[in-house]
């Protein structure tokens, strides 16, 4: 029986967290990893209880949606609430992070960013990256892939 790589997997557990995402503009997931193991997700929405962008649209100020928390953000918040260290551990992000979560990821000890797709790669936060020796990956996510994978091994079961 033929596996996705533990990077297809990670990146597919961050495409799924962005299904969650409230925000029009961008729909993006994180997913923190140490060890191999999942320690935190992300995506991107509003503030716990406030009001969502798919109800009452984005509130943008200087061409950003002020309204939503970034997946990256999201993700380091759940690590800091629940106590998960993030020094050495990695993040699958769907999107190349922005100029602000680069900053915080930093901050956090994060030692590499796997990201399936460009968006807007802000040149300082990848001399950031660079100057603090966090790695950056592109890993393309292709989900017709995983439903190659997925329909063999359902039917298996099924059998």
């Amino acid at each position: 029986m033929n596996r996705i790589s533990w990077n297809q997997y990670f990146m597919a557990q961050s495409h799924l967290l962005a299904l969650r995402s409230t925000c029009t503009r961008l729909t993006v997931g994180a997913t923190i990893v140490r060890e191999q193991r999942i320690i935190a997700g992300g995506y991107n929405g509003s503030i716990k209880g406030g009001t969502h962008c798919i109800d009452e649209g984005c509130y943008v100020i200087d061409n950003h949606c002020v309204r939503t928390i970034h997946a990256e953000m999201n993700a380091l918040l759940q690590c800091a609430k629940f106590g998960a260290a993030t020094e050495g551990a990695s993040m699958y992000v769907t999107h190349f992070p922005c100029l602000q979560c680069t900053k915080a990821i930093i901050q956090a000890g994060i030692s590499k960013i796997y990201y399936a797709s460009d968006y807007k790669n802000h040149p300082y936060a990848i001399e950031l990256l660079e100057q603090s020796g966090v790695e950056t990956e592109c890993v393309p996510f292709d989900p017709s892939s995983i439903e190659q994978l997925i329909s063999p091994a359902a039917q298996g079961r099924m059998s």
